[in-house]
């Protein structure tokens, strides 16, 4: 199949979760013989408009945006679908609701079956105005009425888009990037002035509706005796908050603001950590937390329904979602009892291992294009051998 990926900023993937997945999936299209072109953003990847090159056998297509917050989004998706149109597409795939605004364009103007990813309920992320915001609420309903298939990642997306569009959708969760290999030596954790297993971590962009304040707020009422806080994450238009953050931490050396972490660095910073704590308020389904279970880290998150889906008493401990109060008490009890959170933490890695899966995600996809395409695998396979 010809397929058209609209809505990824563009690979390599440097910070968000779209990214990520499009850097995991669609190679492994390719891989089995599909054809993938991504219509990126040029703020993203560096390149003039129209340039193209090659990420891992998926051509990835720069185009123009408009250099604004929220608008360069809006822009290049609206290029993209209408670049899309004209090139014979089987499937047209949209990733998130900003960019579906947009699914409309193909559904009339081409012969291509249209898919909507929704990764998370984006308008009601902090760092949307008001005029943003409703247009990615518009986004959603366009998606409801015009794609010819949604996928989300967790379960309370699918039943939200029953409840308030008696839309069928179709759950294909995230899986945790690849790690590559770390220092044994804990170099870069060293020079951070950190000991393993002795610092809780929070692994995320810097916004409001993920709460790195709230968890700012109890490690400091705890002050629990030889651990830190490390703060590790990118700033997403979110400038004044974080500003708001580094005032909080400006005098305490017990709170480590790492910046933006990737690859190795990233990897023993995760694999170093005691505990990792994710108090959001809003989330699709995270791949950070994913990651911390796939590397047998033990896990304290809000009780917000996407964390419910992972998290339960068996794999790890939640708290009452923007709860002061409860994420003190529930860290104080993780902290005291390493060794049951250590016995939770291998239990998550095994239910992680057997259900988030790439592979299983990549066929997943597939099944669904070749379900609105009106094609079978075996009728696929075919069709391949008789070439």
């Amino acid at each position: 199949m010809k397929i058209a990926v609209i809505g990824a900023k563009g690979l390599p993937p440097k910070q968000g979760g779209i990214e990520h997945y499009c850097a995991e999936v669609y190679p492994r299209m390719v891989a089995q013989g599909h054809s993938v072109d991504l219509f990126a953003r040029s703020s993203y990847t560096d390149f003039a408009w129209k340039q193209e090159y090659d990420y891992e056998g998926v051509r990835v297509i720069s185009l123009p945006c408009v250099g604004w917050r929220g608008v360069d989004a809006f822009s290049s998706s609206a290029v993209g679908a209408i670049s899309a149109i004209a090139a014979n597409y089987d499937i047209i795939h949209f990733h998130a609701l900003g960019p579906a605004l947009f699914s409309c364009l193909p559904k009339i103007a081409s012969s291509a079956k249209v898919v909507v990813t929704c990764q998370g309920l984006d308008w009601q992320r902090a760092k949307w105005g008001n005029l943003s915001s409703r247009l990615i609420k518009l986004g959603e309903s366009t998606a409801a009425r015009y794609a010819d298939g949604i996928i989300v990642v967790s379960e309370e997306l699918r039943s939200y888009f029953f409840r308030t569009y008696e839309r069928q959708a179709v759950y294909i969760p995230n899986a945790p990037a690849s790690y590559p290999n770390s220092d044994a030596n804990f170099a870069f954790g060293t020079s951070l002035n950190l000991e393993q297993n002795r610092y809780l971590l929070f692994l995320g962009r810097l916004v409001p509706e993920k709460r790195p304040d709230l968890l700012i707020e109890a490690f400091q009422k705890l002050k629990p005796q030889g651990w830190k806080l490390v703060l590790a994450g990118g700033v997403s238009d979110t400038e004044l908050y974080v500003s708001q953050l580094l005032e909080a931490i400006s005098n305490d050396p017990n709170v480590v603001l790492a910046g933006e972490l990737r690859g190795a660095r990233l990897a023993e910073i995760v694999r170093g950590a005691g505990l990792f704590v994710l108090p959001s308020d809003v989330e699709g389904l995270p791949l950070s937390m994913l990651e911390a279970m796939r590397e047998g880290i033990p896990v304290v998150a809000s009780n917000i329904p996407p964390h419910q889906q992972l998290i339960d008493e068996r794999r790890g401990v939640l708290f009452q979602s923007g709860d002061l109060d409860s994420c003190i008490e529930q860290l104080d009890w993780a902290i005291s009892h390493l060794q049951q959170m250590q016995d939770k933490a291998q239990i998550a890695k095994q239910y992680v291992n057997l259900n988030y899966n790439w592979d299983k995600i990549t066929d997943e996809n597939i099944n669904l294009y070749q379900a609105l395409y009106g094609r079978s695998k075996k009728l696929l396979a075919q069709e391949r051998k008789t070439f």
